[in-house]
């Protein structure tokens, strides 16, 4: 038989108990759906905490890679566009000293040749010395060990894009910052630099565009793995907003029966007043 006491209500201590349990369920869906996230701090589950906490800093590194390779792809463009130029202005010298070959030429026209191939000559230097994004330039260093280095991953590792040196004199482009056609000697001299630079630069600019796609692809590569990630750290700490709607609506209903289940509870010791009537 239970005992009847006013200093001990056993219902409305299990009541109460009952009550304080759904509070603290009630307040993690709450926490849940303001936040959006089942795994909001290392509190709520630990291990799971740690684990997303460590992919979102591999995300967030992704992002610098990303900017690199960006950069690497912006700067290869601008180069390999100064280059089109380039060869594109190799072509306008050919027919200027082809014509030059022309030994009947009148020392007049001759002349004007000369000049014509001069005044292009001087604006592949121009192309070339404008060529620059961010303070890169993919088409002027000399050095053969010039390259951009675009990270490729969070450890540091680097896709290496050679560059190509298309300035006057260089190991691409023969023709020299000197050359004219004055005679038809020259004239011949200078029509064999050109076709030898027009070759070697269409093959500069080939390889230019094999680097600008490899770093094109790795892009499209680091992009699809940033989301990756991204959609696995979600997975691992993001709520079900709809299951924890229902399940608010739940708690409510169970919240408010418990508090009618502690006010009886909490009556039940008044009914004794009644034996001393």
């Amino acid at each position: 038989m239970a005992l009847n006491s006013v200093n001990t209500n056993s219902g409305a201590l299990v009541a109460l108990q009952n009550l304080q349990n759904t509070n603290a369920e009630l307040a993690t869906v709450q926490s849940r759906i303001n936040t959006g996230k089942k795994v909001n701090s290392a509190k709520d589950n630990g291990a799971i905490w740690a684990i997303a906490q460590g992919q979102r800093s591999e995300i967030s590194a992704m992002n610098a890679v990303k900017d690199s390779l960006d950069r690497g792809s912006s700067a290869i463009d601008v180069g390999l566009a100064a280059g089109e130029s380039v060869s594109d202005l190799l072509v306008q010298l050919k027919e200027k000293a082809l014509a030059a070959t022309d030994k009947s030429l009148s020392t007049a026209s001759r002349k004007a040749l000369n000049e014509d191939f001069k005044a292009i000559r001087d604006q592949i230097t121009t192309v070339v010395n404008n060529a620059s994004f961010n303070g890169v330039n993919m088409i002027k260093d000399a050095t053969t060990s010039a390259a951009f280095k675009a990270l490729s991953n969070t450890s540091g590792t680097t896709i290496d894009v050679k560059a190509q040196n298309l300035a006057l004199g260089g190991a691409n482009v023969t023709v020299t910052a000197a050359m004219t056609i004055g005679t038809s000697t020259l004239a011949t001299t200078a029509l064999a630099a050109v076709n030898a630079s027009i070759d070697n630069v269409s093959s500069a600019l080939a390889r230019l565009g094999t680097g600008a796609k490899s770093l094109d692809t790795h892009r499209a590569f680091v992009g699809k793995l940033s989301d990756a990630l991204e959609n696995g750290v979600g997975n691992l700490v993001d709520a079900d907003l709809a299951k924890e709607s229902a399940r608010l609506q739940s708690l409510q209903t169970k919240q408010q029966l418990g508090v009618q289940a502690l006010s009886i509870a909490n009556q039940s010791t008044s009914i004794l007043l009644g034996l001393f009537r």
